[in-house]
């Protein structure tokens, strides 16, 4: 059986790894001239640790990554609203998203990566299964599904960036009015970070200005980043199926949602285990991933509206007297609802293994 990959970033390349792990021939298509991944910080959540572990490439995101032991949510003043010392080395496992992206690379041979190749139908493509890995604006997701809506806007800019440091810091969330911030600290002492705020598509704004007066070191990361990448938020409406055909949907082509929660690059590593346990019988894929994904989608959006859109001082005051209240084991609850996914067994087609 062979399937042509389409798109090489870490939801392609992962259904790459994981087909090949169940026997499928894979040609992996990427349109930019070079593989590779941008961007910053990745936070390896446990549910994300099972699908590497499951393709056998955990041991060296442990190696690369760096796992944390504390983390919380904090206000702009820098209190902590929720501190978690316990959190454990296996929740979270910080990375650039470049080291994961090439882990995921160097477990494929370079004989079936290809570069250059703009794929515009499946039609053209002489496969059993064609995985649509390319993105927010997958030309195959319109192909496949002309009358859903595509993206959206978010209602909300964010920039990230790697600040050279050093740092010894934990992990964080810090939440503000109409803008949040996030750190991700790296072992070799850099630390990811991403900012946030609400504002109109395209709008002309200075992060470092918006974020002046939040706790250190906020502004000094921001500051001393000297590559700063920003986009707009956009998400992906709800779509009826995940399937057509031969063709599967994967990743941000697929359920592509607001960061909120942290989840994308992680649903689109349990996509990419899923795919390949169905076994070509993507109705199956579909009711697997389809309902959980889109509970992630919308848990994303429920945490931007009581994270970042919240504006009014009342509704702020109420959200960190929840959060200054809350038992910590409620908060770890809450934290990992959407990260207790494992591995699925699935038996289809009579051929492929159940894997706990």
């Amino acid at each position: 059986m062979k399937a042509i990959v389409v798109g090489g970033g870490i939801g392609g390349l992962a259904a790459a790894v994981s087909l090949r792990r169940v026997g499928w021939e894979v040609v992996v298509h990427e349109r930019a001239a070079a593989f590779g991944e941008i961007g910053a910080g990745v936070g390896v959540m446990p549910n994300a640790l099972r699908a590497l572990e499951w393709m056998g490439v955990a041991d060296e995101v442990r190696r690369l990554g760096t796992p944390r032991v504390s983390g919380g949510v904090r206000a702009v003043d820098g209190r902590w609203l929720v501190h978690l010392p316990d959190v454990g080395q296996e929740k979270v496992i910080a990375m650039h998203r470049a080291d994961l992206h090439g882990v995921l690379l160097r477990a494929l041979p370079s004989e079936i990566l290809f570069t250059d190749t703009e794929v515009t139908s499946a039609d053209d493509l002489d496969a059993d299964l064609v995985v649509a890995a390319d993105g927010i604006n997958s030309r195959l997701r319109a192909e496949l599904l002309p009358d859903a809506p595509g993206p959206v806007y978010a209602g909300a800019t964010a920039w990230r960036g790697v600040a050279p440091g050093p740092c010894d810091l934990p992990i964080s969330q810090t939440l503000g009015p109409g803008g949040e911030a996030g750190v991700l600290p790296l072992g070799d002492g850099r630390v990811c970070w991403y900012v946030a705020a609400v504002a109109p598509a395209q709008a002309d704004l200075d992060p470092v200005a918006l974020f002046a007066d939040w706790h250190d070191p906020l502004p000094e990361l921001l500051a001393s980043t000297p590559d700063v990448i920003r986009h707009d938020i956009y998400h992906l409406p709800l779509l009826p199926t995940f399937v057509k055909g031969r063709v599967a949907l994967l990743g941000d082509a697929a359920h592509a949602m607001t960061p909120y929660l942290g989840q994308g690059a992680c649903m689109a590593l349990e996509d990419a285990v899923t795919l390949a346990l169905c076994n070509g019988d993507l109705a199956r894929y579909d009711a697997l991933r389809r309902p959980r994904t889109q509970s992630v989608w919308k848990g994303s959006r429920m945490a931007g509206r009581f994270g970042i859109e919240l504006r009014s001082p009342i509704a702020l005051a109420l959200r960190n007297f929840a959060f200054r209240v809350m038992p910590p084991s409620l908060a770890i609850q809450g934290m990992t609802r959407f990260s207790s996914w494992n591995v699925p067994e699935v038996h289809s087609n009579g051929s492929n293994p159940a894997v706990k």
